[in-house]
C-alpha cells in the first residue's frame, strides 16, 4: 500500500462489477447499417463456405479459429476508419463499443489481435478474396449497380514497406549506402558525414538505381520508382478494372513497380469479363466487356488486336502514332490501330474517356488516399493483391449502401445527419420570421400588446437560432 502525496491512503473499491452495471455494447448507425446490407445478401454464410476447406474440424482440438465473416468486417472497418496496418485495425476495435457490437462480440470478450489477422490473411488465398468480392458484385448486380458493358482500367501508385536504404546488389550483396559512402569517399568527401553523402549520391553523374541490378531483401517484389508526388522510392501499383457506367470495381491487383500496364493486359481484362459474366448470369459474355477505356500508357498493338479479336472495342489513344511507318504494317495492324483511332475520335469514345477519368480516379482516391492504402504496411505483391481485394470490395459495398441508405461512408452519414438539423434549423428560423412579420393586436385602448411575439422580436432568440443553424 502506498500512500498519495497528500497523505490520504486510496480507498478499496468493489472487487466484482454486475455485468448489468458495464456500459451497452451498441452499434452506431451507419454499422448497424452496414450490417444490415451484409445480411440481406447472406454475406457471413457465404464467406464462411468459402473459408471452410481452410480451416480443421472443430473435433481436431485446439482453440476455436476466428469466424472468417469477423475477419471481413475487421477488414471493410480498416477501409471506412482509414487505417493502414492491421495493428490499427485491431486496436480500433478493441476499444470501440460500437465496433464490438457490429463484430458481435460483448464488452467482457476479446477481440482478435493483430497476429490473429496475419495467420487468416496468409491461410486464405487470393481466390477467397476474389469470391468474396464477387459476392458483393452479385448484390451490385440485383440493385441495377452493376452493368459491366463499358469497361476502364488504370493503374496508381502506393508505396511500399521498404526502403532504399535498404537495396543490395544482386551480385555483390553489397548495400546501396556502402557504395555510395566509397564513391563519395573516391571524390574526397568524409564518407562519415551523412548529409554530404546524400547531397553527393543526388548530385552525381551517371546516378542509376536499375531495378535489374539491386533489390530490397526484405521485400524482393518492391521495386524503385516514382511516387505520386514525384520522389524517388520503392513502390508497387496497384490496379482497378472498373464499369464505368456505375463505378463499381470488378478486379483489383497489385503488381510490382516496374511493370508495363501493357504486359499480358488482355489476359487481365478477359479475366474480368469472366467474372462478369458470372455475375450478371452470362456465360457466352454476349453483353458484358463490349468495350475497354484506358489511358495512353495501356496501348500496345499486340494488345489492342488481342481485344478486338475477343470483340472489345478498345478506346485508347495511341502515343507513338505520328511515328508509326504504315508502309511496313501488314494489313491487319493498320486496320487494328486505325479503328482504335477511330473509337477514340469518336463522341461515343470522348464520353467514355470523361467517365474513366471520373469513375477510376476517385476508385483510387477512396481507395489508397481515404482507406489507408496509400502507404503499405504489408510486404509481398501477395500480401497486398489480398488487401486490395479486400478494399475493393468494401468501395462497391459503399456504393450499394448509398444507393439503398443515401450514404456509403461514415463521414458522408454524419454529414447527412448535420445538413439535416441544418435544414431543420433554416425552417424553425423561417417559421420565427413569418409569425414576427404578422401585424400585433391591439387591445381595447388602442395600444400593442406587448405579447411574445413583440418580446421575441426585441430579444436575442432570432440571431440565437441563426447562430446554432449556422454553427452546427
Amino acid at each position: 500500500m502506498f500512500e498519495h502525496r497528500d497523505g490520504e491512503k486510496p480507498k478499496q473499491e468493489e472487487f466484482w462489477v454486475e455485468k448489468r452495471q458495464l456500459p451497452a455494447v451498441k452499434a452506431g448507425t451507419f454499422y448497424r447499417k452496414l450490417d444490415e446490407t451484409l445480411r440481406e445478401m447472406e454475406f457471413a454464410e457465404k464467406v464462411r463456405d468459402l473459408c471452410r476447406s481452410s480451416y480443421k474440424k472443430a473435433s481436431s482440438g485446439g482453440r476455436p479459429g476466428i469466424d472468417p465473416a469477423v475477419y471481413f468486417k475487421m477488414l471493410m472497418i480498416g477501409f471506412f476508419e482509414n487505417l493502414p496496418s492491421e495493428r490499427a485495425i485491431a486496436s480500433r476495435c478493441e476499444d470501440s463499443l460500437s465496433l464490438r457490437a457490429f463484430l458481435g462480440y460483448d464488452l467482457t470478450e476479446s477481440t482478435p489481435d493483430h497476429s490473429s489477422l496475419s495467420v487468416i490473411r496468409t491461410r486464405l488465398g487470393v481466390e477467397v478474396y476474389q469470391s468474396a468480392l464477387e459476392i458483393v458484385l452479385t448484390g451490385l448486380y440485383e440493385h441495377g449497380l452493376l452493368k459491366g458493358r463499358d469497361l476502364g482500367i488504370d493503374s496508381s501508385i502506393i508505396e511500399a514497406n521498404a526502403s532504399l536504404r535498404e537495396l543490395q546488389h544482386r551480385n555483390t550483396e553489397e548495400s546501396y549506402w556502402e557504395y555510395v559512402k566509397k564513391l563519395a569517399a573516391e571524390a574526397g568527401i568524409d564518407p562519415d558525414d551523412t548529409k554530404a553523402v546524400r547531397r553527393f549520391d543526388k548530385k552525381r553523374k551517371g546516378r542509376k538505381t536499375s531495378n535489374e541490378d539491386w533489390v530490397n531483401p526484405h521485400d524482393p517484389d518492391a521495386k524503385v520508382g516514382r511516387t505520386k508526388d514525384g520522389a524517388c522510392d520503392m513502390v508497387y501499383q496497384p490496379e482497378h478494372l472498373t464499369d464505368l457506367e456505375t463505378g463499381a470495381i470488378i478486379r483489383a491487383e497489385v503488381r510490382t513497380g516496374d511493370s508495363g500496364d501493357s504486359e499480358e493486359l488482355s489476359d487481365r481484362v478477359l479475366e474480368g469479363c469472366r467474372t462478369l459474366a458470372g455475375v450478371c448470369e452470362d456465360p457466352k459474355q454476349e453483353k458484358v466487356g463490349r468495350s475497354l477505356t484506358t489511358d495512353e500508357g495501356y496501348f500496345s498493338a499486340e494488345e489492342v488486336c488481342a481485344l478486338q479479336s475477343e470483340g472489345i472495342r478498345t478506346v485508347m489513344g495511341d502515343p507513338h502514332e505520328s511515328r508509326r511507318n504504315k508502309d511496313k504494317q501488314c494489313k491487319v495492324t493498320r486496320q487494328t490501330l486505325n479503328k482504335a483511332k477511330r473509337a477514340v475520335k469518336s463522341k461515343s469514345g470522348k464520353a467514355l474517356l470523361r467517365k474513366r477519368g471520373e469513375h477510376l480516379e476517385r476508385s483510387f482516391a477512396h481507395v489508397l488516399d481515404h482507406g489507408g492504402l496509400r502507404r503499405a504496411t504489408l510486404r509481398g505483391k501477395e500480401n497486398l493483391t489480398k488487401r486490395q481485394i479486400a478494399a475493393a470490395m468494401t468501395y462497391d459495398l459503399s456504393l450499394l449502401m448509398r444507393k439503398i441508405f443515401g450514404f456509403g461512408t461514415p463521414k458522408q452519414w454524419a454529414a447527412q445527419s448535420v445538413s439535416a438539423l441544418i435544414s431543420l434549423a433554416d425552417r424553425l428560423v423561417r417559421l420565427f420570421d413569418g409569425l414576427l412579420s404578422s401585424p400585433l393586436r391591439s387591445d381595447s385602448n388602442g395600444r400593442c400588446s406587448d405579447n411574445l411575439l413583440t418580446i421575441s422580436r426585441r430579444s436575442w432568440i432570432i440571431p440565437e437560432i441563426r447562430r446554432s443553424s449556422t454553427g452546427c
